[in-house]
C-alpha cells in the first residue's frame, strides 16, 4: 500500500529544491562567477601587446592564490594595445607601485590567467592606477612554428664548423 500524504509531498519537494540549488551552485562555480562576496573593491589596469586566449572573468593570482578576476578587456584605439581591467579583492589594496603583471597558462592547454608579482617599492598602487611592468602572453603555436621551421642552428644559412676548420688546430 502506497503512502501518500503531506509529509511525503513535502520531502519530495524539498529534495527537488535541494537538487536544483546544487545544480545552480555547480553552474555558477564552473564559469568562475562569484556570489557577490568580496572582490571588485580594488580596480587596476594593465596594458598588454598580446593577450592570447585571456577572457573576461579569468583569475588574477599572486603566488598561485586567486585574489581577483579580469573585469574587462578593451582595445586602445591609438596604440592598439589591449587594456585589461583587473578587479581585485580590497584586502590586497597595498600592492607596491612596481608590481608586474604577466599572462600565463595553467598547464599546457589550460585556461589563461594574470599573475601578479609584487615589487619592493614603498609607494602603492591606488584603485584605478595602471600596472606599468607587463609581460604579454606566449603563443605556443608560434613558438613551435619558429622552432620547427627555423632549420638547424637557429636558422642561419652557414654550415656548422668542421673539425678541420677549427682555428688553433693544426694537422699532424
Amino acid at each position: 500500500m502506497a503512502i501518500r500524504g503531506p509529509r511525503l509531498e513535502f520531502s519530495v519537494g524539498a529534495f527537488l529544491l535541494l537538487a536544483l540549488a546544487s545544480l545552480l551552485v555547480l553552474a555558477v562555480a564552473s564559469t568562475n562567477q562569484r556570489f557577490g562576496i568580496g572582490g571588485g573593491d580594488y580596480v587596476l589596469k594593465a596594458r598588454f601587446s598580446q593577450i592570447g586566449q585571456l577572457r573576461r572573468q579569468a583569475p588574477v593570482k599572486i603566488g598561485g592564490v586567486t585574489i581577483g578576476q579580469v573585469a574587462d578587456i578593451q582595445l586602445d584605439p591609438v596604440k592598439y594595445d589591449s587594456i585589461v581591467t583587473l578587479a581585485l579583492d580590497g584586502t590586497f589594496k597595498d600592492l607596491p607601485a612596481d608590481t608586474s603583471a604577466g599572462i600565463f597558462t595553467s598547464g599546457l592547454l589550460g585556461e589563461s590567467y594574470i599573475g601578479l608579482q609584487p615589487g619592493g617599492d614603498p609607494d602603492v598602487l591606488t584603485s584605478g592606477d595602471e600596472i606599468v611592468f607587463t609581460q604579454p602572453a606566449v603563443d605556443l603555436i608560434q613558438l613551435v612554428g619558429k622552432y620547427m621551421f627555423s632549420g638547424p642552428g637557429g636558422g642561419s644559412a652557414e654550415p656548422a664548423p668542421d673539425a678541420h676548420d677549427t682555428p688553433g688546430m693544426e694537422e699532424p
